[in-house]
C-alpha cells in the first residue's frame, strides 16, 4: 500500500508545495491532493513521485512513519520560521527517528537519564542546579556537551537547513529525548542551543508546555541554559572583577559560550552593573561578537555516532547501506549526521566501545 504520510515527509524535506510537486512530477494538483488524503495511486504515478522527490520507490510503500506534530516539538525561534522550514525540520525528525530505530536494533545505546523538572518552570536556575546534581557535575564547566548528552541517552542529530531561522529543536518520542542542532551556527551558539533544548526537555517534559505562551517557554529555556552552562559559583570564584570586554573574551573559553552570553549571565547574577554591561555589550558588538565569534572554540562532535559507524564499517556496513535499509536517499542520512561524525579516511579496526555495546557479533 502506498503511504500518504511518506509522500508528505518526502515533499516537506524537499520544501515543495503540493502544486510544486505536481509540476515536478508531471501530474495534476488534484492528484497530489487526493494521494496525500489516502487515495491509492497507480504504479506510474508512484514512479513519478519517486523521481521528482529523489526518494527510492520503496520508501513510499513502507508502513506509516513516525510523524511529528508541531505542538509536540520545542522549536527555538519558532516565530522567525517559515512554514516550509518548520515542515522540513519536522520531516527531518521523522527520518531521524527511523535512523535511530535502525541503530537501536544493532547496538545497546545509553538509556535516558533525565528527570522531570516541570515543577520548576518558574525557577529555571533551580532546575539547572538540580539536573547538575542528578548528573554529578558539581559546578565545573561542562566540557563536551554533546558527549554528556549522549552519555545520558539524548539522541543528537544535525540540521543542515540552508537557513538561519531554524536554530535547533527537541522532542520526546517513545520515551527517548532527541535534539537537532543547526550546524550553521558558531560552536559557542550551538552549545547554548543544545543547553536551551535540554531545558525544554526537562522543564517542558513531553511538551507539557504546549499551553504556555511561547515567549515564556523560550525565556525559561534560555535561563536554564545560561545557569546550566555557567554556574554562578564557578563564575564568582574565577571572575572577581570584570570591567572590560577583553576579559569577557578571554574568560568565555572556559565555559565554551559566546562572549555575549557570558556578559549577559554576569549581568544577571549581579557581577556586572547596568552601566558596565551596556558598555561591554556595545564594545563586543563593535568587535564583531554580536553576529559571530571571531576567537571561537572548536565545534564539538558526537562521540557516539563515530563509534557506531566505525563498528558498522568494520563489518562492511556503510552509511549508504543504512540508507538502503531505510529506503532513504543517502543525502538524507548524511544530513542527519553532518559534521557530527568527523571524517573517516580508512577502514578502521573494530574500536573499543565505551558508550555503545554492539548486539551483533
Amino acid at each position: 500500500m502506498f503511504c500518504a504520510d511518506r509522500l508528505k515527509v518526502a515533499r516537506h524535506r524537499r520544501k515543495l508545495t503540493g502544486k510544486e510537486l505536481a509540476a515536478a512530477a508531471g501530474v495534476t494538483d488534484v492528484t497530489v491532493s487526493k494521494v496525500e488524503n489516502g487515495h491509492q495511486p497507480d504504479d506510474v504515478t508512484v514512479d513519478k513521485f519517486a523521481k521528482a522527490l529523489g526518494y527510492p520507490r520503496a520508501f513510499f510503500l513502507m508502513d506509516r512513519p513516525e510523524v511529528l506534530e508541531p505542538k509536540a516539538v520545542s522549536f527555538r525561534s519558532l516565530k522567525k520560521m517559515k512554514a516550509a522550514e518548520r515542515n522540513a525540520s519536522l520531516a527531518a525528525g521523522s527520518n531521524g527517528i527511523a535512523l535511530y530505530q535502525w541503530i537501536d536494533a544493532q547496538f545497546n545505546l545509553p538509556a535516558p537519564d533525565l528527570i522531570d523538572l516541570s515543577r520548576e518552570q518558574g525557577r529555571p536556575e533551580v532546575a539547572a542546579r538540580l539536573l547538575r546534581q542528578h548528573w554529578g557535575l558539581g559546578d565545573r564547566p561542562i566540557g563536551n556537551i554533546l558527549r554528556l548528552f549522549e552519555s545520558k541517552g539524548i539522541r543528537v542529530l544535525s540540521l543542515t537547513e540552508n537557513t538561519d531561522n531554524v536554530d535547533a529543536y527537541s522532542f520526546w518520542h517513545a520515551d527517548h529525548p532527541y535534539v537537532f542542532l543547526n550546524q550553521r551556527k558558531t560552536a559557542e551558539r550551538s552549545n547554548f542551543d543544545a543547553a536551551h533544548e535540554l531545558g525544554h526537555l526537562v522543564l517542558h517534559f513531553h511538551a507539557q508546555a504546549e499551553s504556555m505562551p511561547e515567549d515564556d517557554a523560550e525565556r525559561q529555556a534560555n535561563q536554564f541554559a545560561s545557569a546550566f552552562l555557567m554556574p554562578d559559583a564557578d563564575l564568582k570564584s574565577l571572575l572577581a572583577h570584570i570591567y572590560s570586554s577583553s576579559q569577557i573574551i578571554k574568560a568565555k573559553i572556559r565555559w565554551k559560550v559566546s562572549a555575549m552570553a557570558l556578559a549577559t549571565r554576569l549581568h544577571q547574577i549581579g557581577m556586572l552593573s547596568d552601566w558596565s554591561y551596556r558598555s561591554i555589550i556595545i564594545d563586543l558588538g563593535q568587535r564583531g561578537y554580536r553576529t559571530g565569534e571571531p576567537l571561537g572554540v572548536e565545534r564539538e562532535t558526537s562521540t557516539l555516532l563515530p563509534k557506531v559507524f566505525a563498528a558498522l564499517w568494520s563489518k562492511g556496513i556503510t552509511k549508504s547501506d543504512i540508507a538502503s535499509d531505510l529506503n532513504l536517499p543517502w543525502d538524507e542520512v548524511e544530513t542527519l549526521v553532518f559534521g557530527l561524525t568527523g571524517p573517516v579516511s580508512a577502514r578502521p579496526q573494530r574500536p573499543s566501545l565505551s558508550l555503545v555495546e554492539t548486539k551483533v557479533e
